[in-house]
C-alpha cells in the first residue's frame, strides 16, 4: 500500500477546501471538542471535499462516524484504543493509523497489525502537552526497522526543513499541523511541504 509522504492534519473542513486543490494527497480531519452534529457534519463535508479531489481522508477518533459516512480510515491514539470497537472497525474495512510515544504502545499497536503506525513527537511540538521528550532520529531509525513493512508516520515538530531528514531517517510519510496552520502564509507554505516531500 502507498500512501503520499505529505500528510497535513486540519481541524476544520474550511481548511481542505482552501488547500486540497494545491495537491494535497492524504489528509486528516481532526475535530476536536465539538458537539457531534457538527462531528458529523464536518466529516461529511470533508469526505465529499477529498473525494472531488482524489485525496484520502483519515478520520481522526471518530471511528464510528467515519464507518457511518462511508469513510476509508481512521486515526486513532492510545486513549482512543481502549474505547475503540477494532472488530467493527475492520469488519467496515476501514484503515487504521495509530499513534505510539513508547515500547509498550508500539507492541500493542502491532498486534492489531495497523496500516500504518504514527511515531511522536519526533521534534518538540506546541501542539499538546506530552509525557514524551522528543524522540529524535534515532528513533525514526529504529522504529522503522521494528515495524518492517507497516507504514511509519513521523509527527511532532515538523517542518519543511527538518522533513527531509525525518524521511531519509527511515519514515514513510511526514505529518504536520502549526508548520503549515499557523504560518503568515499558509497555502506557500503547503508548497514547499509538496516540493520537499515528493
Amino acid at each position: 500500500m502507498t500512501l503520499d509522504r505529505f500528510y497535513p492534519i486540519f481541524d476544520h473542513s474550511d481548511w481542505l477546501r482552501r488547500m486540497l486543490p494545491l495537491g494535497i494527497k492524504l489528509v486528516q480531519l481532526r475535530v476536536k471538542d465539538q458537539p457531534m452534529d457538527v462531528v458529523r457534519d464536518q466529516i461529511a463535508k470533508s469526505r465529499d471535499l477529498c473525494r472531488a479531489n482524489g485525496t484520502v481522508l483519515v478520520v481522526n477518533d471518530y471511528w464510528q462516524a467515519a464507518i457511518d459516512a462511508g469513510c476509508d480510515w481512521v486515526h486513532l491514539g492510545q486513549e482512543d484504543l481502549d474505547e475503540a470497537d477494532l472488530t467493527a472497525i475492520r469488519k467496515a474495512g476501514l484503515k487504521l493509523g495509530v499513534s505510539t510515544h513508547d515500547d509498550d504502545e508500539l507492541e500493542r499497536v502491532l498486534a492489531m497489525d495497523p496500516d500504518y503506525v504514527a511515531l511522536g513527537p519526533v521534534y518538540p511540538t506546541i501542539l499538546k502537552k506530552m509525557k514524551w521528550q522528543q524522540q529524535g532520529l534515532p528513533r525514526v531509525t529504529e522504529w522503522k526497522a521494528r515495524v518492517g513493512d507497516t507504514l511509519l508516520v513521523g509527527i511532532g515538530g515538523m517542518s519543511v526543513e527538518r522533513a527531509p531528514g525525518v524521511l531519509q531517517a527511515g519514515a514513510d510519510i511526514v505529518s504536520v499541523v502549526t508548520d503549515i496552520t499557523l504560518n503568515t502564509d499558509p497555502e506557500a507554505r503547503l508548497r514547499q511541504w509538496i516540493e520537499v516531500t515528493r
